[in-house]
């Protein structure tokens, strides 16, 4: 990639021997240099990243937010721009191309990309129940960007600049297994039940773009609801209004599990503590 831009990709992982090949293998011919920030793998996660010629670095888990934070404040690079992606997200080929294209023509002050990602449930690609396009800001020039501070939705936040939108889409494949997806989404319930009960002054900012827009819209809109009404209401709006039912049996599926069991679980944990005064267990199943 001699004379174009250079890109850094940081990957977080434990356990990802299944998905991180595919993730791997999408960036190659894209990304400069690999940086695996592992928590403690046991199968052949680290394996894997040292084949792909990925650097690993090893950190205990807290949250990802202060696991991100950290890989930032102790990679060694001099690539231009930061790639932040999932072992279970790939680049598909129109998004490898665009960059490609793309990040040579892009004026100084233009600091960040925003990518659509596509969910991939159970080998379909879904596109309605507002699940696509969800634009994210998953790639910046090399110290412009920091990672919120949060337990659940965190989000990378620049330092100044401009942020522009690019074609091409990033993959999210999902599940390893229904099993694997419940437990995660159980520990995921805590943790944001942990962090919307211990919300303070401190807590994460407006952003600016279409995740400040939906944070608006949760933090005013959907948790002013009445408890339990508003994930029903919710699951109502992504499945029939925003034509949820068009994705088949897998759309079905994913709008039901993510629009609708999570955030019920999210309220019961919350009625839960309520009730016992006793906060949501945040340890990973």
């Amino acid at each position: 990639m001699t004379g174009e831009p250079t890109i850094a990709a940081i990957i977080l992982t434990k356990d990802e021997e299944r998905d991180l090949p595919g993730c791997l293998q999408s960036l190659e011919g894209v990304t400069s240099e690999l940086y695996l920030i592992d928590s403690g793998s046991t199968d052949r996660t680290v394996q894997i990243a040292t084949e792909f010629g990925a650097q690993v670095l090893t950190h205990e888990f807290v949250n990802y937010a202060s696991q991100f934070n950290w890989a930032l404040d102790n990679i060694r690079t001099a690539a231009e721009w930061i790639l932040r992606i999932d072992a279970d997200e790939r680049l598909s080929a129109e998004l490898r191309e665009e960059l490609k294209q793309t990040l040579p023509k892009l004026a100084q002050d233009v600091t960040g990309l925003l990518v659509p990602r596509r969910v991939q449930f159970l080998g379909r690609r879904l596109r309605w129940g507002d699940t696509y396009p969800v634009w994210l800001l998953r790639l910046w020039r090399n110290g412009k960007g920091r990672c919120e501070d949060t337990s659940m939705d965190e989000h990378i936040v620049l330092t100044g600049g401009q942020v522009c939108k690019i074609r091409g889409d990033l993959i999210h494949v999902i599940p390893k297994s229904l099993t694997d997806w419940i437990s995660k989404h159980n520990w995921y319930a805590s943790r944001e039940c942990n962090d919307l009960l211990g919300r303070q002054a401190d807590a994460p900012g407006d952003l600016a773009g279409p995740a400040g827009r939906k944070r608006w819209l949760k933090r005013h809109v959907y948790l002013r609801l009445p408890l339990f009404l508003r994930a029903f209401l919710y699951w109502l709006y992504r499945y029939v209004v925003k034509l949820g039912f068009l994705d088949g049996k897998e759309g079905l599926m994913y709008h039901f599990l993510q629009g609708f069991w999570y955030r019920f679980l999210v309220d019961a944990k919350l009625f839960e503590t309520e009730k016992t005064g006793a906060g949501a267990s945040s340890a990973r199943l």
